[in-house]
């Protein structure tokens, strides 16, 4: 276990919608520079937990910590500023504007020249370099002067890592990241969120139904059940678990070890 400081805690964290309980007394602590997935059958609370965790809903309890600092009232828009990033489970582009300028737009806009908009873009060149270094890191650099639009839904996936990048998040939050995908575009998008990591230090923290990415790229593994948390632990801790095998990955394991994508 890493002796750094977590880079994102919660502590008794609950939240109830009338008479349900969706999430319940939840504390867990992610280390910077690893991928921390968050798995648990349909209704298990997920969705809530890491809307709670991106500041998308306040918790009835409990409390959200980056870096040590109680974020847990802090406005969504703020989040960013912070250095968190958040992708959704649905693409969010602007369709009609080139690869490039929809990941320029997310540069210069963390990079506090949002109230300058009316110049030319060729005043801040310094944007269109770090847009294309971007664009470089997720494979889309040869399609930056497309329509966004015009890309394929593995690459808007992309994309939309790479406007999140533009912003420099030390934490990635990932709602499904392979989410409609075709399952000959995943291995490429794993592989980018890998080679992420690995070269910039990032910590991501995502949401994942498929057991064979979330055992190939996380280096920890929360599971939920019930609004609860049922088991924390390395990929080869959770797939030993009889708890997680009964209430969520029932054979599906073994076919995973042998390499079954399915």
């Amino acid at each position: 276990m890493s002796l750094s400081t977590p880079i994102l805690q919660t502590e008794h964290v609950s939240r109830a919608f009338g008479g349900l309980q969706a999430v319940r007394d939840i504390s867990i602590s992610v280390d910077p520079d690893c991928v921390y997935a968050i798995i648990g059958p349909n209704g298990a609370g997920k969705t809530t937990f890491f809307n709670i965790v991106s500041g998308r809903i306040r918790p009835d309890t409990g409390r959200v910590l980056f870096k040590g600092r109680n974020i847990t009232s802090t406005p969504v828009r703020r989040m960013a500023h912070l250095g968190i990033g958040r992708a959704f489970q649905i693409t969010s582009l602007f369709p009609q504007l080139s690869v490039l300028e929809n990941v320029r737009l997310a540069a210069q806009a963390r990079g506090g020249d949002t109230w300058r908009f009316w110049r030319s873009y060729r005043a801040f060149p310094h944007y269109i370099e770090q847009a294309e270094t971007v664009l470089s890191q997720v494979g889309l650099l040869a399609h930056a002067d497309l329509p966004a639009r015009s890309l394929s839904h593995g690459d808007q996936r992309k994309l939309e890592l790479a406007i999140l990048l533009a912003g420099d998040p030390e934490l990635l939050l990932l709602d499904e990241p392979t989410a409609g995908m075709a399952s000959n575009q995943v291995p490429e998008l794993l592989t980018i969120i890998e080679r992420i990591r690995q070269t910039s230090g990032r910590t991501i923290l995502l949401v994942e139904h498929r057991m064979d990415v979330v055992m190939r790229v996380a280096n920890r593994i929360m599971v939920m059940h019930g609004g609860a948390l049922l088991a924390e632990g390395t990929p080869a801790e959770i797939a030993s678990n009889e708890q997680v095998q009964q209430a969520y990955l029932g054979g599906l394991y073994e076919d995973v070890l042998h390499g079954s994508s399915a």
